[in-house]
């Protein structure tokens, strides 16, 4: 019997991490812990998710009942689907990490190809970069480019690059 407890429990990690993504590594367990009691507090009917009606309720519990449900709506918008604890993670750990979301990355990424091939040469981002607006330094360039998909040719593939950033593993293909 406790091995096949043990067997149900190892899968079931397995199962939960892969489900994840990424979003788990960025917060430290006691973090993780936080948030979950933020959902639960929020979740007000206990379904798992977090919509409309939560929001109500928790704003009323707060003492404002004059919430706009356009407002709310727009709260809502901001999660790609339904708001579970991982993509309530996901949201806040966004925000609280300062990050931009993949879109806006992969846009900022195109305006240095104008020909929409998918990648930038290393060496023309790097000068672009260490010259203009928030300059980098070669250092940081670096340590960027250790993490970037780069070609025999020298070619940052950035629709990959984007993609590791926001969720912190490369896309299988």
């Amino acid at each position: 019997m406790a091995s096949r407890k043990t067997k149900k429990k190892e899968g079931g990690a397995k199962r939960a991490q892969r489900a994840s993504s990424n979003v788990f590594s960025n917060f430290e367990q006691t973090q993780i812990q936080e948030f979950k009691e933020a959902f639960t507090l929020i979740d007000q009917n206990r379904d798992g998710f977090i919509d409309k009606e939560d929001l109500k309720d928790i704003y009323a519990s707060l003492g404002k009942t004059n919430v706009k449900d356009e407002e709310l709506e727009s709260m809502l918008k901001e999660a790609t689907g339904p708001i579970n604890f991982t993509m309530f993670l996901n949201l806040f750990g966004a925000k609280l990490l300062g990050m931009d979301g993949e879109e806006t990355i992969l846009n900022a990424f195109k305006m240095f190809d104008p020909d929409g091939k998918g990648h930038i040469h290393k060496d023309y981002l790097k000068r672009m970069m260490m010259t203009q607006a928030d300059k980098f330094t070669a250092e940081e360039i670096d340590q960027m480019f250790k993490s970037s998909p780069i070609d025999a040719a020298g070619n940052l593939d950035y629709k990959s690059f984007c993609y590791t950033i926001t969720h912190g593993e490369e896309k299988e293909e």
